[in-house]
């Protein structure tokens, strides 16, 4: 396993939890996701945050102290990772000269030109798994897979994948006597929900890029009490979002994302959730 630390949050208050990922520097979006857990009642301490605070948009630092003037849990993505250490490149993971390798050299130059050492030494601090204890169970939230941050965990994985991730996880923490009701994840961008031998794999997507589906509105989870879990739509201002992207010189593609609802950096993608396949499912 990946893990270096793991956050125990202990037993959480009673009610539903609000799971989100992928800020990504988009901070109209982060201010519209903490005005739905207000909406809905849903207290910071009941949200999580599964990283990537920074990413492809315009407003690191402005979308870092959103997040922490916020409250919510939060753990460390790729990202928050890369810019803790210094690294010179994201850390997501992506093929040697994909679409995304390529475009992610503008954006994260951007963040890693802005993010300030006060913000460094935070997200240091931030660690890689979280505990919760709640009325389904325990949760553990994740970035990426169990077995790599960086790992992506698509909708169209196989059972085998997805049970050799949650096995991992369970033998890596107390030599397999955990587990787990739901692992809680995100980085990939796209969400779902597969229920395999008695633990939830959940990814809550992300709220900073459209899941690749044409349409502008981004992702985010609410988990209940019951053991139900909805997919929600994030609508918020996007035409700002990406106004801001433009102003600060980010025209690699991911702008037009923003409004489109569709990545310029579909390669990264598995066939099934590419344009071509989106569109002839919804036609």
């Amino acid at each position: 396993m990946f893990v270096r630390t793991m956050q125990e949050i202990g037993t959480v208050p009673p009610g539903p939890l609000l799971v989100f990922g992928g800020p990504y520097s988009n901070l109209q979006a982060t201010r519209a996701i903490r005005q739905t857990a207000k909406r809905l009642g849903i207290a910071p301490e009941r949200c999580i945050c599964t990283g990537d605070i920074v990413g492809y948009c315009a407003d690191p630092m402005d979308t870092i102290a959103e997040i922490r003037d916020w409250g919510c849990h939060v753990i460390a993505g790729n990202v928050e990772r890369q810019l803790a250490e210094g690294a010179l490149d994201c850390g997501c993971g992506f093929d040697a000269g994909t679409t995304c390798d390529r475009l992610a050299a503008g954006w994260y130059t951007h963040a890693n030109a802005h993010v300030d050492r006060a913000a460094r030494d935070w997200m240091a601090g931030l660690p890689d798994v979280l505990r919760l204890s709640t009325e389904w169970g325990d949760l553990y939230v994740v970035h990426g897979g169990t077995t790599h941050v960086n790992r992506f965990v698509w909708p169209t994985a196989t059972d085998g994948a997805l049970l050799g991730e949650i096995g991992e996880f369970q033998q890596g923490l107390a030599g397999g006597n955990t587990d787990p009701a739901a692992i809680l994840a995100g980085h990939s961008g796209i969400a779902f929900r597969r229920d395999l031998a008695g633990t939830a794999w959940i990814n809550a997507g992300v709220i900073g890029l459209p899941p690749n589906d044409g349409a502008p509105a981004t992702r985010y989870c609410i988990l209940y009490p019951d053991g139900r879990s909805e997919i929600g739509r994030l609508d918020y201002d996007f035409e700002a979002a990406a106004s801001a992207m433009e102003a600060a010189g980010l025209t690699q593609g991911y702008h037009r994302a923003l409004r489109s609802g569709w990545w310029p950096s579909e390669d990264i993608l598995p066939p099934d959730l590419r344009r071509q396949a989106q569109s002839l499912a919804s036609g």
